[in-house]
């Protein structure tokens, strides 16, 4: 089954609409120049109204190693998403210690090389390449599905940048993603769901799953 993973999550009862359209993840922003950032504090709390089932990841942008683990461990998470511009030396360093997704901003010129650079990593998060400065995520904007799809079938890759309910189907059919993951494409306003939208997400994800016959597994970060 392919992981659906809702990031950017700033509300408990958008976190709750999220689990019960069955996503697998939920994704706490904790880049501070993110319209959809959250507190240790606020993370904390909106942790507890999540179920043990859905697995927590805290997406961070260029933090330092210890911050990160404070917080790994503080709200807890389950794993980290590294989201900026974090070297193989800080990847592999957070990798010895949690499960770690790597982000990466993917285009036609994308040389799946640079995924060697992260041996230790639990999986990639493919996003968009062409993101303005100081955006790491979060734009709407796709991703190069070609990319993806040769990376797909040799390393665990999260499909992310300008997914919606109207194309993530077509989406997984092409790029047989191990998941995918969605913010603005299921969002009313920066950080406030949709939550129709967000329950069409996951039932387009499943109708793709059932098309490729795919067997049930639950999201794992290792």
């Amino acid at each position: 089954m392919t992981r659906v993973k809702i990031c950017g999550i700033t509300k408990a009862e958008d976190a709750r609409a999220a689990c019960e359209a069955g996503a697998d993840a939920i994704g706490l922003n904790f880049y501070p120049r993110s319209p959809r950032a959250l507190s240790v504090q606020k993370a904390v709390e909106l942790r507890a109204s999540i179920p043990s089932g859905v697995q927590v990841f805290g997406v961070f942008v260029n933090a330092e190693a210890a911050d990160v683990l404070k917080i790994f461990r503080d709200v807890p998470l389950d794993a980290l998403q590294l989201h900026g511009d974090e070297s193989p030396t800080t990847v592999t360093q957070l990798a010895r210690l949690a499960p770690v997704f790597k982000a990466l901003r993917v285009g036609p010129d994308f040389s799946a090389a640079t995924l060697e650079n992260y041996p230790d990593v639990s999986g990639f998060l493919f996003d968009t390449a062409d993101a303005m400065p100081g955006q790491y995520g979060g734009t709407g904007r796709l991703a190069d599905w070609g990319v993806a799809q040769q990376a797909a079938r040799s390393h665990r890759v999260i499909l992310a940048g300008g997914l919606n309910a109207e194309n993530v189907a077509a989406a997984i059919l092409q790029v047989r993603p191990y998941g995918v993951d969605v913010a603005s494409g299921v969002e009313a306003s920066p950080g406030v769901k949709d939550h129709a939208q967000l329950r069409a997400f996951v039932r387009e994800a499943r109708r793709a799953d059932q098309e490729l016959n795919l067997p049930v597994e639950k999201l794992r970060a290792r």
